[in-house]
């Protein structure tokens, strides 16, 4: 080989290097499991890392039956909002929520073999359809996305509300799913793949480097301050804490312990979007409220009834964030429910061991004499009993009288007996003297 074959080569490596440094850069965004809370700001964070970071496309990589739709719509919202080409990847279901997020896919949508897309209308914990307002919501969501991706909308709705008739696709009365080859047939994906290399050669992206999106530890901790174990355990605490301050009548231990308890579910759930400002006010004056009963009023009136109705009520809002389902309220219940049980056994509990604690010696009885094992509470003047007297004051029955020079404390047998007159002691019963008139 001569001189100039080496240095042809040597050019070809020269020129391929930056070539092969300068490859694309793809950011796959995992989307599996149930659509939840925590999910939406990971998605937002890593379609902005995608774009902060030139990459030639984002992933959405989705598996999922569905969940949220509140949480769907903000990841829909960070999706629609990237300046960088998005893509989705049925790999193998998107269904209700997963269908919105994987229409929100501007660049189109890539369908593994065996992947199905559609069954959106959404649906309370028993399986019944939601309301006409919440179903008409998703409607015209799945509506607008369709037409803004050159997409068939009439399908698209029709993957929502099964009362509409597309003929020779679906009949009504059946809501619309579509296989992989009925996706290609109707244009709803751009082709089949089995995997994302498969993918990228397809979308012009061959070789691109696959950059997987961790969850960071944020979200790790909003996910699990937001989840429906702990969600109770913060509520029981904040409701614990609050109990302890007012009992203590100053701020210490349990003011920390309902501040900081109440502070990380608010915090987490204002996060996440759940919850606004409007929940914290509903809290607060919530609290005032309780405040004014227990401190101002005597005994427990509108002002206790309404505190804790604005509490449950911040709570409940907190829990269940925008477009509802009965599913949300049902959850939100139950987390509040779990809570208040927690929170009742707790304190019951702390009641049962206040008498063995060494902290609280002052406040309770350790023992008691019992009247069985001889004790009364003044000895029987039987020598009373028999003798006569005068009253000292009216008997209206109870009063004093004076019975054999001794000033002592009387009930009549029921009668009224004016002062001054006789009255004879009938029979001694401790500090019980009954006395007849007469």
């Amino acid at each position: 080989m001569t001189k100039w074959h080496w240095r042809g080569i040597l050019m070809a490596l020269t020129v391929a290097a930056p070539l092969a440094a300068q490859a694309p850069v793809v950011y796959r965004v995992p989307i599996t499991g149930v659509i939840e809370n925590g999910l939406a700001p990971y998605v937002a964070r890593a379609v902005s890392e995608a774009q902060a970071a030139g990459a030639a496309a984002v992933i959405l990589d989705i598996d999922t039956p569905g969940g949220r739709v509140d949480a769907a719509e903000r990841m829909v919202s960070a999706i629609t909002a990237a300046t960088i080409p998005v893509y989705a990847f049925v790999n193998p279901r998107a269904y209700s929520a997963g269908a919105m997020v994987a229409l929100a896919a501007g660049n189109g949508i890539w369908i593994s073999p065996i992947g199905v897309l559609g069954a959106a209308t959404p649906v309370d914990g028993q399986g019944t359809k939601g309301s006409e307002k919440i179903v008409s919501a998703m409607r015209a969501a799945f509506r607008s996305l369709a037409e803004a991706n050159g997409l068939d909308p009439r399908l698209a709705e029709g993957m929502v509300d099964e009362t509409i008739d597309i003929p020779g696709i679906k009949p009504a009365g059946q809501l619309l799913t579509l296989s992989a080859a009925e996706a290609l047939e109707h244009g709803f994906a751009r082709g089949k793949a089995e995997t994302i290399d498969e993918m990228l050669i397809g979308v012009g992206l061959p070789g691109a480097t696959i950059v997987d999106v961790p969850v960071n530890w944020a979200e790790k901790v909003v996910r699990f301050l937001t989840s429906p174990l702990v969600s109770p355990l913060l509520l029981s605490l904040g409701m614990l804490g609050l109990v302890l301050e007012i009992k203590s009548g100053a701020f210490g231990l349990g003011g920390l312990l309902s501040l900081t308890s109440l502070g990380a579910f608010f915090g987490s759930h204002l996060l996440l979007g759940l919850a606004g400002w409007e929940e914290v006010l509903m809290l607060g004056l919530g609290a005032v409220a309780i405040g004014i009963e227990v401190f101002l009023l005597p005994g427990f009136g509108v002002a206790g009834i309404l505190g804790i109705l604005l509490v449950a009520a911040s709570v409940v809002l907190a829990l269940v964030g925008n477009l509802p389902t009965m599913t949300d309220f049902m959850q939100a219940g139950a987390i509040l429910g779990a809570s208040i049980i927690i929170s009742a056994a707790v304190f019951i509990a702390w009641l049962r061991h206040l008498p063995n604690s060494t902290r609280f010696t002052g406040l309770f009885l350790k023992s008691a004499t019992h009247a069985s094992e001889g004790f009364i509470s003044a000895p029987v003047r039987g020598d009373l009993i028999g003798k006569s007297g005068t009253a000292l004051t009216d008997l209206r029955p109870s009063g004093t009288a004076v019975v054999d020079g001794e000033r002592v404390d009387v009930v009549t047998e029921g009668d009224f007996v004016k002062a001054g007159a006789t009255v004879k002691v009938m029979s001694s019963e401790g500090y019980r003297h009954v006395v007849r008139g007469g």
